[in-house]
């Protein structure tokens, strides 16, 4: 996908660290005059006043984003052929509601005494306590039969399902070329043993996803651990919000999925790389799907033509209106800004999307995270709601 980042425009002084005009050591503007009310700052056309009030309000906030503009240049992908809307998620049975948070990967837990449609919950706490308590992000069984686990803050770990015993392999403090993980997300294997995962930024933490989706920056990265000299590397850096990964069958390429800007990159493990992009949603994750040449992908929310422009499109160029709702608005909150759309797709080796699942109204879901078929069930995780979902 072309995607341009347009220039910024001249803010009349406001500084880039917020959309205020009452900015500390910003340049008179001639015949303006600054009002406090309400806590707010507010610029009226008329007389400069020789001694400013100062603003207690909005101003002194500094915004937790420096987003940059962000363009789609592609029109927003219609819903026919494969893409046409319909109810094939309405089949769609929610379980353990209630007494899951974000149950988002999926592994068999072979050989061992627990049974593979049991669930394995974590109780990470409210998200201020995500650091110490951890979020388990990817899970996948390794050839050896170990459970091979990315915790989104504290690393890369093994577990023996046996013992519970677990070896940590990477450390989140440390990192991997000197960035600590931030952020660890997409969870692969390779026939080699080689464990590839993703850090999906070096900027912000999982608790703070929403703001890393609206900032739009290349701070993602693509990770290898080597079984063998126990190191790890960087593969590929530079992603937008680096997610969902998988390996080919042939292991010849891999698919990254880029959350932000609603694309999925086919990397050639050789080094070269291949586009998929202006999808009709945010990808989260990516598994080989048992159809041969298939691979599904869950949306974490759409992004499609509705009667209103889709808020992170809408957002998108202007960097100002951004740091605003991030000081003004909870992240609790952000999701009320996001349409309720339940959606999958099956897309094949050349990126085409070959068909589509979805729950219109989000009666069912309307998030979807990881794909897991087993036992003639398709079962369906989500980063952030309270439930799992199952079809039959």
């Amino acid at each position: 996908m072309r995607s341009r980042h347009v220039l910024p425009q001249d803010d009349g002084g406001q500084g880039r660290s917020g959309a205020f005009l009452c900015h500390r050591g910003a340049p008179a503007i001639e015949g303006a005059e600054l009002r406090a009310r309400s806590g707010r700052c507010l610029a009226i056309v008329g007389r400069e006043s020789p001694q400013p009030r100062k603003c207690p309000g909005l101003q002194v906030i500094p915004s937790p984003m420096d987003p940059e503009p962000f363009l789609f240049e592609k029109l927003l992908p219609a819903l026919v052929g494969s893409l046409q809307v319909n109810k094939k998620l309405q089949s769609g049975q929610r379980i353990s509601t209630g007494q899951l948070k974000g149950p988002e990967s999926f592994t068999d837990v072979l050989g061992a005494s627990i049974q593979s449609d049991e669930i394995l919950q974590y109780d990470e706490g409210a998200p201020d306590y995500e650091p110490k308590c951890g979020w388990p992000h990817g899970v996948q069984m390794d050839q050896d039969g170990n459970l091979i686990v990315v915790d989104s803050y504290s690393g890369l770990y093994k577990v023996s399902p046996r013992t519970g015993e677990k070896t940590l392999l990477l450390s989140g403090e440390k990192g991997v070329d000197g960035l600590p993980f931030k952020f660890l997300s997409g969870l692969e294997i390779s026939k080699k043993k080689w464990i590839y995962f993703t850090d999906s930024s070096s900027k912000w933490e999982r608790r703070h996803h929403k703001y890393e989706v609206m900032e739009i920056n290349r701070l993602g990265r693509l990770l290898a651990y080597d079984p063998v000299t126990r190191r790890g590397r960087t593969v590929l850096s530079g992603l937008y919000m680096a997610n969902g990964i998988a390996l080919s069958p042939r292991e010849d390429y891999m698919l990254i999925a880029e959350t932000s800007i609603c694309r999925i990159i086919q990397y050639l493990i050789q080094g070269k790389k291949e586009v998929v992009d202006n999808l009709p949603g945010y990808p989260d994750n990516i598994r080989l799907s048992n159809i041969i040449g298939l691979y599904r992908v869950g949306i974490s929310t759409t992004h499609f033509p509705t009667f209103f422009s889709p808020f992170l499109d809408a957002s998108g160029p202007y960097p100002f209106l951004k740091r605003f709702i991030a000081k003004v608005t909870p992240l609790s909150f952000y999701s009320i800004f996001l349409h309720k759309h339940g959606l999958f797709l099956e897309i094949n080796n050349k990126g085409d999307s070959v068909a589509s699942f979805h729950n219109p109204d989000g009666s069912i879901t309307w998030a979807v995270g990881g794909i897991f078929e087993h036992n003639g069930k398709v079962d369906l995780g989500t980063t952030e709601l309270p439930f799992l979902m199952v079809l039959q």
